[in-house]
Protein backbone atom coordinates (compact mmCIF):
# COMPACT_ATOMS: atom_id res chain seq x y z
CA UNK A 1 0.00 0.00 0.00
CA UNK A 2 1.40 3.44 -1.19
CA UNK A 3 1.55 5.99 1.25
CA UNK A 4 -0.56 9.29 0.97
CA UNK A 5 0.36 11.75 3.36
CA UNK A 6 3.85 12.90 4.98
CA UNK A 7 5.92 10.21 5.89
CA UNK A 8 8.85 12.19 6.93
CA UNK A 9 9.22 12.90 10.38
CA UNK A 10 11.21 14.39 12.87
CA UNK A 11 13.01 11.87 15.37
CA UNK A 12 12.04 12.23 18.79
CA UNK A 13 15.60 13.91 21.17
CA UNK A 14 16.07 10.40 22.77
CA UNK A 15 15.96 8.33 19.79
CA UNK A 16 17.95 10.92 18.03
CA UNK A 17 20.61 10.31 20.95
CA UNK A 18 20.57 6.92 20.77
CA UNK A 19 21.04 6.37 17.65
CA UNK A 20 23.95 8.89 18.03
CA UNK A 21 25.28 6.72 20.66
CA UNK A 22 25.66 3.87 18.36
CA UNK A 23 28.34 6.11 16.32
CA UNK A 24 30.20 7.21 19.20
CA UNK A 25 29.55 4.69 22.51
CA UNK A 26 30.51 1.41 21.20
CA UNK A 27 31.38 -0.02 24.40
CA UNK A 28 32.53 1.29 28.24
CA UNK A 29 36.10 2.08 26.95
CA UNK A 30 34.24 4.46 24.77
CA UNK A 31 33.24 6.25 28.13
CA UNK A 32 36.61 6.16 29.47
CA UNK A 33 38.47 7.74 26.21
CA UNK A 34 35.64 10.82 26.31
CA UNK A 35 35.64 11.38 30.18
CA UNK A 36 39.27 11.20 30.62
CA UNK A 37 40.27 13.38 27.56
CA UNK A 38 37.66 16.23 29.16
CA UNK A 39 39.18 16.19 32.00
CA UNK A 40 42.76 16.13 30.45
CA UNK A 41 41.31 19.60 28.62
CA UNK A 42 39.46 20.69 31.83
CA UNK A 43 43.25 21.60 32.85
CA UNK A 44 43.26 18.75 35.79
CA UNK A 45 46.45 17.27 37.01
CA UNK A 46 45.11 14.49 38.99
CA UNK A 47 42.33 12.33 37.21
CA UNK A 48 41.26 8.82 39.13
CA UNK A 49 39.56 6.59 36.97
CA UNK A 50 37.14 4.23 38.68
CA UNK A 51 35.11 1.14 36.71
CA UNK A 52 33.49 -1.84 38.06
CA UNK A 53 32.32 -4.97 36.44
CA UNK A 54 34.76 -3.84 33.03
CA UNK A 55 32.39 -0.68 32.73
CA UNK A 56 29.20 -2.24 32.48
CA UNK A 57 28.09 -1.53 36.03
CA UNK A 58 30.28 2.00 36.52
CA UNK A 59 32.78 4.08 34.78
CA UNK A 60 33.81 7.27 37.07
CA UNK A 61 36.03 9.63 36.15
CA UNK A 62 37.22 12.28 38.93
CA UNK A 63 39.55 15.24 38.37
CA UNK A 64 40.71 18.23 40.18
CA UNK A 65 40.47 20.75 36.85
CA UNK A 66 38.75 23.76 35.88
CA UNK A 67 34.84 22.48 36.97
CA UNK A 68 31.72 23.86 35.33
CA UNK A 69 29.28 26.49 36.57
CA UNK A 70 25.57 25.34 36.42
CA UNK A 71 24.43 26.23 33.20
CA UNK A 72 27.70 24.69 31.68
CA UNK A 73 26.80 21.38 33.42
CA UNK A 74 23.43 21.51 32.19
CA UNK A 75 24.61 22.39 29.04
CA UNK A 76 27.49 19.86 28.39
CA UNK A 77 24.72 17.57 28.03
CA UNK A 78 22.87 18.75 25.55
CA UNK A 79 23.46 17.55 21.96
CA UNK A 80 26.09 19.81 19.52
CA UNK A 81 26.99 21.56 23.19
CA UNK A 82 30.78 22.45 22.80
CA UNK A 83 33.52 24.40 24.63
CA UNK A 84 36.06 23.88 21.67
CA UNK A 85 34.42 25.39 18.80
CA UNK A 86 32.88 28.59 18.01
CA UNK A 87 33.23 29.00 14.04
CA UNK A 88 33.90 26.85 11.18
CA UNK A 89 37.60 27.82 10.50
CA UNK A 90 37.83 26.29 14.48
CA UNK A 91 37.09 23.00 13.24
CA UNK A 92 40.72 22.73 11.25
CA UNK A 93 42.95 23.94 14.35
CA UNK A 94 41.58 22.21 17.17
CA UNK A 95 44.08 21.52 19.87
CA UNK A 96 42.08 19.72 22.92
CA UNK A 97 40.82 16.29 22.71
CA UNK A 98 37.34 16.05 24.71
CA UNK A 99 34.04 15.96 23.48
CA UNK A 100 32.49 16.21 20.02
CA UNK A 101 29.39 18.13 20.05
CA UNK A 102 26.92 15.09 21.11
CA UNK A 103 29.20 12.65 22.79
CA UNK A 104 28.22 13.35 26.58
CA UNK A 105 23.89 13.41 25.40
CA UNK A 106 25.04 10.19 23.41
CA UNK A 107 26.66 8.76 26.55
CA UNK A 108 23.32 10.07 29.01
CA UNK A 109 21.07 8.24 26.70
CA UNK A 110 21.79 5.02 27.35
CA UNK A 111 23.20 5.17 30.71
CA UNK A 112 22.60 6.74 33.91
CA UNK A 113 24.66 10.30 34.82
CA UNK A 114 25.55 11.45 37.75
CA UNK A 115 27.40 14.52 37.62
CA UNK A 116 28.93 16.55 40.39
CA UNK A 117 31.57 19.76 39.51
CA UNK A 118 32.61 22.99 41.26
CA UNK A 119 34.59 26.16 40.25
CA UNK A 120 37.32 26.85 42.44
CA UNK A 121 36.06 30.19 43.50
CA UNK A 122 32.02 29.33 44.39
CA UNK A 123 30.88 28.32 47.59
CA UNK A 124 28.79 25.52 46.23
CA UNK A 125 28.86 22.98 43.53
CA UNK A 126 26.03 21.14 41.29
CA UNK A 127 24.86 17.76 40.88
CA UNK A 128 23.22 16.78 37.56
CA UNK A 129 21.40 13.24 37.73
CA UNK A 130 20.27 12.28 34.05
CA UNK A 131 18.65 8.90 33.26
CA UNK A 132 17.97 7.17 29.40
CA UNK A 133 18.78 11.24 28.77
CA UNK A 134 15.93 12.49 31.31
CA UNK A 135 17.15 14.73 33.24
CA UNK A 136 15.55 13.98 36.82
CA UNK A 137 17.53 15.98 38.96
CA UNK A 138 19.29 18.98 39.56
CA UNK A 139 20.71 20.38 42.80
CA UNK A 140 23.52 22.49 44.76
CA UNK A 141 26.12 19.97 46.96
CA UNK A 142 28.97 20.88 48.53
CA UNK A 143 31.95 19.03 46.65
CA UNK A 144 35.75 19.89 46.22
CA UNK A 145 37.01 21.88 42.88
CA UNK A 146 36.66 19.71 39.76
CA UNK A 147 34.76 17.66 38.35
CA UNK A 148 33.20 13.47 39.16
CA UNK A 149 30.98 11.86 36.24
CA UNK A 150 29.59 8.47 36.85
CA UNK A 151 28.16 6.67 34.33
CA UNK A 152 26.02 3.65 35.43
CA UNK A 153 24.41 0.70 33.75
CA UNK A 154 25.53 1.61 30.61
CA UNK A 155 22.81 -0.25 27.59
CA UNK A 156 20.51 -0.74 30.58
CA UNK A 157 17.83 0.65 28.28
CA UNK A 158 19.45 -0.78 24.89
CA UNK A 159 19.50 -4.30 25.90
CA UNK A 160 20.35 -5.33 22.25
CA UNK A 161 23.91 -3.24 22.41
CA UNK A 162 24.51 -4.11 25.77
CA UNK A 163 24.20 -8.13 24.54
CA UNK A 164 26.95 -7.36 22.18
CA UNK A 165 29.58 -6.39 25.08
CA UNK A 166 32.31 -8.88 25.16
CA UNK A 167 33.74 -11.21 27.74
CA UNK A 168 34.77 -8.60 30.96
CA UNK A 169 38.28 -9.64 30.12
CA UNK A 170 38.10 -8.25 27.24
CA UNK A 171 36.28 -5.59 27.73
CA UNK A 172 38.14 -4.50 30.09
CA UNK A 173 41.46 -4.65 27.94
CA UNK A 174 40.02 -2.11 26.05
CA UNK A 175 39.65 0.32 28.72
CA UNK A 176 43.08 -0.29 29.89
CA UNK A 177 44.56 0.33 26.46
CA UNK A 178 42.42 3.85 26.70
CA UNK A 179 43.21 4.83 29.84
CA UNK A 180 47.23 3.50 28.81
CA UNK A 181 47.01 5.50 25.31
CA UNK A 182 45.99 9.22 27.51
CA UNK A 183 48.49 8.17 30.14
CA UNK A 184 51.71 7.92 28.13
CA UNK A 185 50.29 11.17 25.90
CA UNK A 186 50.02 13.12 29.60
CA UNK A 187 53.00 12.39 31.22
CA UNK A 188 53.38 15.12 33.82
CA UNK A 189 49.84 14.40 34.98
CA UNK A 190 48.91 11.93 37.97
CA UNK A 191 46.54 8.89 36.76
CA UNK A 192 44.83 6.91 39.42
CA UNK A 193 43.17 3.37 38.16
CA UNK A 194 40.75 1.21 40.46
CA UNK A 195 38.97 -1.87 38.79
CA UNK A 196 36.24 -3.60 41.16
CA UNK A 197 37.91 -1.90 44.07
CA UNK A 198 41.80 -2.99 43.30
CA UNK A 199 44.82 -0.57 42.17
CA UNK A 200 45.53 -1.28 38.64
CA UNK A 201 47.96 2.00 38.42
CA UNK A 202 48.99 4.51 40.32
CA UNK A 203 51.07 6.75 37.89
CA UNK A 204 52.74 9.88 39.63
CA UNK A 205 53.49 12.80 37.06
CA UNK A 206 57.14 12.57 35.61
CA UNK A 207 58.95 12.75 32.03
CA UNK A 208 57.79 9.95 29.57
CA UNK A 209 60.18 7.80 30.36
CA UNK A 210 59.29 7.29 33.52
CA UNK A 211 55.71 7.15 32.83
CA UNK A 212 56.81 4.30 30.27
CA UNK A 213 58.68 2.59 33.01
CA UNK A 214 55.84 2.81 35.39
CA UNK A 215 53.30 1.31 33.17
CA UNK A 216 55.25 -1.93 31.45
CA UNK A 217 58.11 -2.16 34.46
CA UNK A 218 61.42 -1.84 35.29
CA UNK A 219 62.79 -3.84 32.71
CA UNK A 220 62.09 -1.41 29.69
CA UNK A 221 64.15 1.01 31.12
CA UNK A 222 67.31 -0.04 29.70
CA UNK A 223 65.73 -1.11 26.10
CA UNK A 224 65.08 2.23 25.55
CA UNK A 225 66.63 4.94 22.82
CA UNK A 226 65.75 7.92 22.61
CA UNK A 227 64.31 10.01 19.50
CA UNK A 228 64.36 13.90 19.15
CA UNK A 229 64.29 15.59 15.85
CA UNK A 230 63.20 19.06 14.71
CA UNK A 231 62.34 20.66 11.33
CA UNK A 232 60.29 22.74 9.88
CA UNK A 233 57.75 19.87 9.28
CA UNK A 234 57.24 17.71 12.32
CA UNK A 235 58.91 17.70 15.58
CA UNK A 236 59.30 14.33 16.89
CA UNK A 237 60.60 12.90 20.14
CA UNK A 238 60.24 9.72 22.42
CA UNK A 239 61.78 6.60 22.05
CA UNK A 240 62.03 3.16 20.61
CA UNK A 241 63.19 0.40 21.50
CA UNK A 242 66.14 -1.98 20.64
CA UNK A 243 65.82 -4.86 18.38
CA UNK A 244 66.36 -7.16 20.75
CA UNK A 245 63.12 -6.30 22.64
CA UNK A 246 60.98 -6.38 19.71
CA UNK A 247 58.09 -9.16 19.91
CA UNK A 248 55.84 -10.89 17.22
CA UNK A 249 53.02 -9.46 18.67
CA UNK A 250 52.01 -5.52 18.29
CA UNK A 251 51.39 -4.00 21.62
CA UNK A 252 54.15 -1.24 22.22
CA UNK A 253 53.55 0.68 19.40
CA UNK A 254 52.24 3.98 20.06
CA UNK A 255 52.15 7.29 17.85
CA UNK A 256 50.64 10.40 19.37
CA UNK A 257 50.22 13.44 17.24
CA UNK A 258 49.97 16.99 19.63
CA UNK A 259 49.61 14.40 22.31
CA UNK A 260 46.58 12.55 20.44
CA UNK A 261 46.72 9.15 20.29
CA UNK A 262 46.55 7.73 16.76
CA UNK A 263 46.92 4.08 14.61
CA UNK A 264 48.97 4.93 11.22
CA UNK A 265 49.98 1.64 9.13
CA UNK A 266 51.86 4.61 6.99
CA UNK A 267 54.24 5.39 9.98
CA UNK A 268 54.49 2.15 11.31
CA UNK A 269 56.00 1.44 7.85
CA UNK A 270 58.33 4.20 8.15
CA UNK A 271 59.48 2.55 11.98
CA UNK A 272 59.90 -0.75 10.58
CA UNK A 273 61.70 0.31 7.55
CA UNK A 274 64.32 2.33 9.88
CA UNK A 275 64.27 -1.11 11.40
CA UNK A 276 65.38 -2.71 8.38
CA UNK A 277 68.30 -5.57 8.68
CA UNK A 278 68.31 -5.20 12.37
CA UNK A 279 65.30 -8.18 12.94
CA UNK A 280 64.06 -11.13 12.22
CA UNK A 281 60.59 -11.64 9.77
CA UNK A 282 57.43 -10.73 11.40
CA UNK A 283 58.76 -9.14 14.74
CA UNK A 284 57.68 -5.41 15.72
CA UNK A 285 59.71 -3.14 17.72
CA UNK A 286 58.35 -1.12 20.36
CA UNK A 287 58.05 2.77 19.98
CA UNK A 288 56.40 5.90 22.21
CA UNK A 289 56.68 8.57 19.86
CA UNK A 290 55.34 12.10 19.93
CA UNK A 291 55.25 14.02 16.69
CA UNK A 292 54.33 17.73 16.84
CA UNK A 293 52.35 19.08 13.52
CA UNK A 294 50.86 22.86 12.92
CA UNK A 295 46.95 21.53 13.53
CA UNK A 296 46.34 23.41 10.06
CA UNK A 297 48.21 20.80 8.51
CA UNK A 298 46.46 18.01 9.68
CA UNK A 299 42.66 16.59 9.51
CA UNK A 300 41.76 15.01 12.85
CA UNK A 301 37.82 14.81 12.16
CA UNK A 302 37.98 11.56 9.29
CA UNK A 303 37.52 8.99 11.83
CA UNK A 304 34.54 9.28 14.62
CA UNK A 305 37.11 8.45 17.38
CA UNK A 306 39.62 10.83 15.85
CA UNK A 307 42.17 8.19 15.73
CA UNK A 308 42.78 8.18 12.39
CA UNK A 309 44.52 11.66 10.90
CA UNK A 310 44.84 12.85 7.48
CA UNK A 311 48.50 14.33 6.86
CA UNK A 312 49.07 17.62 4.30
CA UNK A 313 52.51 16.52 3.92
CA UNK A 314 52.94 13.17 5.08
CA UNK A 315 55.72 12.14 2.26
CA UNK A 316 57.73 14.23 4.39
CA UNK A 317 56.88 13.37 7.48
CA UNK A 318 57.60 9.20 6.46
CA UNK A 319 61.75 10.58 5.40
CA UNK A 320 62.00 12.76 8.60
CA UNK A 321 60.34 9.85 10.95
CA UNK A 322 62.49 7.31 9.17
CA UNK A 323 65.29 9.09 8.87
CA UNK A 324 65.09 10.31 12.89
CA UNK A 325 64.81 6.80 14.06
CA UNK A 326 67.61 5.18 11.86
CA UNK A 327 69.83 8.08 13.50
CA UNK A 328 69.04 7.26 16.44
CA UNK A 329 69.84 3.83 16.20
CA UNK A 330 73.27 4.30 14.74
CA UNK A 331 74.19 6.60 17.24
CA UNK A 332 73.78 4.49 20.06
CA UNK A 333 75.30 1.51 18.55
CA UNK A 334 72.73 -0.42 17.50
CA UNK A 335 74.38 -3.09 15.17
CA UNK A 336 72.27 -5.32 13.00
CA UNK A 337 71.36 -8.73 13.81
CA UNK A 338 72.23 -11.85 12.45
CA UNK A 339 70.54 -13.18 9.52
CA UNK A 340 68.19 -16.04 10.77
CA UNK A 341 67.96 -17.29 7.55
CA UNK A 342 71.09 -17.51 6.71
CA UNK A 343 72.76 -20.83 5.30
CA UNK A 344 74.34 -22.38 8.25
CA UNK A 345 77.51 -23.48 6.20
CA UNK A 346 78.33 -19.51 5.60
CA UNK A 347 76.90 -18.50 8.94
CA UNK A 348 81.14 -18.41 10.27
CA UNK A 349 84.05 -18.21 7.82
CA UNK A 350 87.20 -18.95 9.93
CA UNK A 351 89.82 -15.82 9.76
CA UNK A 352 93.26 -15.88 10.33
CA UNK A 353 94.24 -16.12 14.27
CA UNK A 354 96.21 -12.71 14.92
CA UNK A 355 99.75 -12.22 14.32
CA UNK A 356 100.23 -15.26 12.86
CA UNK A 357 102.27 -15.57 10.03
CA UNK A 358 100.90 -16.26 6.51
CA UNK A 359 102.15 -19.83 5.26
CA UNK A 360 102.91 -20.79 1.37
CA UNK A 361 100.48 -23.63 0.77
CA UNK A 362 102.76 -27.09 0.53
CA UNK A 363 101.83 -29.61 -2.27
CA UNK A 364 102.56 -33.00 -0.74
CA UNK A 365 102.84 -36.35 -3.46
CA UNK A 366 102.07 -39.84 -2.62
CA UNK A 367 104.83 -41.80 -4.23
CA UNK A 368 103.60 -45.43 -3.07
CA UNK A 369 100.30 -44.84 -5.39
CA UNK A 370 100.30 -47.29 -7.90
CA UNK A 371 97.35 -46.83 -10.21
CA UNK A 372 96.93 -50.80 -11.27
CA UNK A 373 96.15 -51.30 -7.68
CA UNK A 374 92.49 -52.82 -6.95
CA UNK A 375 90.06 -50.25 -4.64
CA UNK A 376 86.96 -49.20 -4.46
CA UNK A 377 85.24 -47.96 -7.18
CA UNK A 378 82.97 -44.66 -6.70
CA UNK A 379 79.67 -45.97 -6.31
CA UNK A 380 80.83 -48.57 -3.39
CA UNK A 381 82.07 -45.39 -1.42
CA UNK A 382 79.22 -43.60 0.55
CA UNK A 383 80.56 -40.79 2.51
CA UNK A 384 78.46 -40.54 5.86
CA UNK A 385 78.27 -36.80 5.17
CA UNK A 386 76.65 -37.09 2.11
CA UNK A 387 74.06 -39.53 3.42
CA UNK A 388 73.15 -37.24 5.94
CA UNK A 389 72.97 -34.22 3.11
CA UNK A 390 70.78 -36.33 1.15
CA UNK A 391 68.32 -36.45 3.85
CA UNK A 392 68.33 -32.68 4.53
CA UNK A 393 66.92 -32.36 1.10
CA UNK A 394 63.42 -33.34 2.91
CA UNK A 395 63.02 -30.46 5.14
CA UNK A 396 60.00 -31.09 7.77
CA UNK A 397 59.57 -27.44 7.85
CA UNK A 398 58.43 -27.70 4.17
CA UNK A 399 56.56 -30.57 3.21
CA UNK A 400 53.20 -32.36 4.32
CA UNK A 401 53.11 -36.10 4.97
CA UNK A 402 52.47 -37.84 1.72
CA UNK A 403 50.21 -39.55 3.39
CA UNK A 404 47.85 -39.25 6.69
CA UNK A 405 48.21 -42.31 8.57
CA UNK A 406 46.23 -43.48 11.53
CA UNK A 407 46.68 -45.65 14.74
CA UNK A 408 45.40 -48.60 12.73
CA UNK A 409 47.83 -48.76 10.29
CA UNK A 410 50.70 -49.13 13.35
CA UNK A 411 51.62 -52.39 14.94
CA UNK A 412 52.98 -50.77 18.12
CA UNK A 413 55.61 -53.48 19.28
CA UNK A 414 59.58 -53.06 19.64
CA UNK A 415 59.80 -50.00 17.56
CA UNK A 416 63.25 -49.72 16.74
CA UNK A 417 64.13 -46.10 16.55
CA UNK A 418 66.85 -44.28 16.42
CA UNK A 419 67.67 -39.83 17.39
CA UNK A 420 69.05 -38.50 14.20
CA UNK A 421 70.93 -34.91 14.37
CA UNK A 422 69.05 -34.60 17.73
CA UNK A 423 66.06 -33.27 15.74
CA UNK A 424 64.49 -36.28 14.82
CA UNK A 425 63.52 -39.49 15.34
CA UNK A 426 63.83 -42.36 12.38
CA UNK A 427 62.32 -45.43 12.37
CA UNK A 428 60.34 -47.39 9.60
CA UNK A 429 56.59 -47.97 8.08
CA UNK A 430 55.90 -50.46 5.08
CA UNK A 431 59.40 -50.13 4.24
CA UNK A 432 59.57 -46.69 4.23
CA UNK A 433 61.55 -44.35 6.47
CA UNK A 434 59.52 -42.09 8.93
CA UNK A 435 61.09 -39.30 9.66
CA UNK A 436 59.84 -37.51 12.91
CA UNK A 437 60.08 -34.44 14.09
CA UNK A 438 60.65 -34.69 17.74
CA UNK A 439 59.52 -31.25 19.47
CA UNK A 440 56.06 -31.48 17.01
CA UNK A 441 55.57 -34.81 18.04
CA UNK A 442 56.09 -34.30 21.61
CA UNK A 443 54.00 -31.24 21.13
CA UNK A 444 51.16 -33.32 19.90
CA UNK A 445 51.96 -35.48 23.06
CA UNK A 446 51.09 -33.24 25.85
CA UNK A 447 49.06 -31.56 24.33
CA UNK A 448 46.28 -34.54 24.26
CA UNK A 449 47.53 -35.07 27.95
CA UNK A 450 46.17 -31.15 28.93
CA UNK A 451 42.89 -31.45 26.81
CA UNK A 452 41.88 -35.23 28.25
CA UNK A 453 42.93 -33.91 31.93
CA UNK A 454 40.85 -30.69 32.46
CA UNK A 455 38.23 -31.36 34.85
CA UNK A 456 39.09 -28.67 37.47
CA UNK A 457 40.89 -31.03 39.52
CA UNK A 458 44.05 -30.92 37.42
CA UNK A 459 47.26 -32.66 39.18
CA UNK A 460 49.57 -30.28 40.10
CA UNK A 461 53.21 -30.51 42.02
CA UNK A 462 53.99 -28.39 44.74
CA UNK A 463 56.95 -26.14 44.51
CA UNK A 464 59.35 -26.43 47.70
CA UNK A 465 60.43 -22.62 46.37
CA UNK A 466 57.84 -20.65 44.40
CA UNK A 467 59.03 -19.43 41.11
CA UNK A 468 59.42 -15.52 40.71
CA UNK A 469 58.09 -13.73 37.74
CA UNK A 470 58.88 -10.25 36.41
CA UNK A 471 55.89 -8.11 35.54
CA UNK A 472 54.27 -4.68 34.64
CA UNK A 473 51.13 -3.58 36.59
CA UNK A 474 49.07 -3.89 33.47
CA UNK A 475 50.50 -7.79 32.54
CA UNK A 476 49.42 -8.81 36.38
CA UNK A 477 45.89 -7.22 35.95
CA UNK A 478 45.83 -9.30 32.82
CA UNK A 479 46.53 -12.66 34.03
CA UNK A 480 44.48 -11.82 37.41
CA UNK A 481 41.27 -12.20 34.63
CA UNK A 482 42.35 -15.69 34.05
CA UNK A 483 43.56 -16.93 37.40
CA UNK A 484 40.97 -19.37 37.73
CA UNK A 485 41.77 -20.69 34.30
CA UNK A 486 44.87 -21.24 35.36
CA UNK A 487 43.88 -23.21 39.01
CA UNK A 488 42.16 -25.61 36.52
CA UNK A 489 45.38 -26.32 34.76
CA UNK A 490 47.14 -27.25 37.91
CA UNK A 491 48.58 -23.45 38.69
CA UNK A 492 48.65 -21.79 41.62
CA UNK A 493 49.67 -18.45 41.54
CA UNK A 494 50.12 -14.87 43.62
CA UNK A 495 50.15 -11.73 42.11
CA UNK A 496 51.92 -8.50 43.47
CA UNK A 497 52.69 -5.27 42.53
CA UNK A 498 55.46 -6.08 39.72
CA UNK A 499 55.83 -9.80 40.58
CA UNK A 500 53.63 -12.91 40.14
CA UNK A 501 54.82 -16.04 42.48
CA UNK A 502 54.21 -19.35 41.02
CA UNK A 503 53.82 -21.92 43.68
CA UNK A 504 52.37 -24.67 41.76
CA UNK A 505 52.41 -26.09 38.31
CA UNK A 506 50.91 -28.85 36.16
CA UNK A 507 52.66 -31.96 36.69
CA UNK A 508 53.57 -32.34 32.99
CA UNK A 509 55.24 -29.02 33.17
CA UNK A 510 59.20 -28.13 34.12
CA UNK A 511 59.99 -25.34 36.07
CA UNK A 512 62.30 -23.34 33.67
CA UNK A 513 60.02 -23.31 31.10
CA UNK A 514 57.32 -21.24 33.50
CA UNK A 515 58.87 -17.64 32.38
CA UNK A 516 58.14 -18.55 28.40
CA UNK A 517 54.52 -19.89 29.28
CA UNK A 518 53.70 -17.00 30.80
CA UNK A 519 54.92 -15.01 28.17
CA UNK A 520 53.08 -16.45 25.56
CA UNK A 521 50.03 -16.25 28.27
CA UNK A 522 50.28 -12.67 27.40
CA UNK A 523 51.08 -12.51 23.80
CA UNK A 524 48.19 -14.48 23.18
CA UNK A 525 45.51 -13.55 25.26
CA UNK A 526 43.49 -11.24 22.42
CA UNK A 527 42.08 -14.60 21.70
CA UNK A 528 40.69 -15.25 25.25
CA UNK A 529 37.03 -15.31 24.63
CA UNK A 530 37.08 -15.60 21.04
CA UNK A 531 37.49 -19.37 21.17
CA UNK A 532 37.95 -22.34 23.73
CA UNK A 533 40.24 -21.07 26.25
CA UNK A 534 41.22 -24.82 27.27
CA UNK A 535 42.32 -25.61 23.84
CA UNK A 536 44.75 -22.41 23.35
CA UNK A 537 46.18 -22.53 26.92
CA UNK A 538 46.67 -26.06 26.10
CA UNK A 539 48.63 -25.25 23.12
CA UNK A 540 50.62 -23.00 24.99
CA UNK A 541 51.67 -25.11 27.26
CA UNK A 542 52.76 -28.25 25.11
CA UNK A 543 54.62 -25.64 23.03
CA UNK A 544 56.89 -24.78 25.52
CA UNK A 545 57.07 -27.22 27.64
CA UNK A 546 57.75 -29.97 24.85
CA UNK A 547 61.20 -31.33 23.84
CA UNK A 548 63.20 -29.18 22.10
CA UNK A 549 65.11 -29.25 18.91
CA UNK A 550 69.00 -30.04 19.84
CA UNK A 551 68.01 -32.02 22.86
CA UNK A 552 69.83 -35.57 22.36
CA UNK A 553 67.83 -38.37 24.07
CA UNK A 554 68.05 -42.06 24.96
CA UNK A 555 67.55 -44.63 22.94
CA UNK A 556 64.76 -45.77 25.19
CA UNK A 557 63.95 -42.42 25.46
CA UNK A 558 63.57 -42.27 21.31
CA UNK A 559 61.48 -45.62 20.94
CA UNK A 560 58.80 -44.50 24.02
CA UNK A 561 58.46 -41.09 21.87
CA UNK A 562 57.85 -42.60 18.92
CA UNK A 563 55.61 -44.84 20.51
CA UNK A 564 53.25 -42.53 22.55
CA UNK A 565 52.82 -40.41 18.75
CA UNK A 566 51.70 -43.44 16.86
CA UNK A 567 49.41 -44.55 19.16
CA UNK A 568 47.55 -41.34 18.74
CA UNK A 569 44.43 -41.40 16.67
CA UNK A 570 45.49 -38.45 14.71
CA UNK A 571 49.10 -38.22 14.65
CA UNK A 572 50.08 -36.06 11.57
CA UNK A 573 49.84 -32.25 12.43
CA UNK A 574 51.16 -30.56 16.02
CA UNK A 575 48.56 -28.81 17.78
CA UNK A 576 49.50 -25.66 15.50
CA UNK A 577 48.86 -27.55 12.29
CA UNK A 578 52.41 -28.19 11.47
CA UNK A 579 53.35 -31.93 9.91
CA UNK A 580 55.37 -34.22 12.16
CA UNK A 581 56.96 -36.18 10.24
CA UNK A 582 57.89 -37.30 6.38
CA UNK A 583 57.73 -40.64 4.52
CA UNK A 584 60.92 -41.07 2.49
CA UNK A 585 60.12 -44.60 0.38
CA UNK A 586 63.11 -46.72 -0.79
CA UNK A 587 63.15 -45.81 -4.42
CA UNK A 588 64.13 -42.49 -3.34
CA UNK A 589 66.92 -43.25 -1.03
CA UNK A 590 68.28 -45.70 -4.14
CA UNK A 591 68.26 -42.71 -6.07
CA UNK A 592 69.72 -40.52 -3.98
CA UNK A 593 72.90 -43.58 -3.66
CA UNK A 594 73.11 -44.26 -6.91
Amino acid sequence: MVPTGDVIQLLPDHVANQIAAGEVVQRPASVVKELIENAVDAGAIEIDLIVKDAGRTLVQVIDNGLGMSVTDLRLAFERHATSKIRTTEDIFHIQTKGFRGEALASIAAVAQIDALTKKELEELGNRLIIEGGTVRDQLPVTSPKGTSISVKNLFYNVPARRNFLKSNQVEFRHIQEEFLRVALAHESIGFRFFHNDSEVYILKPGNLRQRIVQIFGRKIDAQLVPISEETDVVKIHGFVGKPESAKKQRGEQYFFVNQRFIKSNYLHKAITDAFENLLPSQYVPSYFLNLEIDPSKIDINIHPTKTEIKFEDEYAIYAVLRSAVKHALGQFNIMPSLDFDQNPDWAFIPSKPKNEPIRVPEIKVDRNYNPFESKPTQKEIVPTQNFYQSFSEFEIENNHPKTLLSKEEFEIGELQVIQWMNKYLVTQHKGELLIIDQNRAHQLILFHKLTQSISGNALSQRLLFPIEISLSSSEIEILKTIEMDLVNFGFDVDFQKENLLVNALPTDVDTEEIPSIFSDFLKDLEWHGKVDFNIEISKIIAKNSAIKKGEPLLAEQARHLAQQLLQLSEPNFSPYGKPIFIQLPESEITKKLS
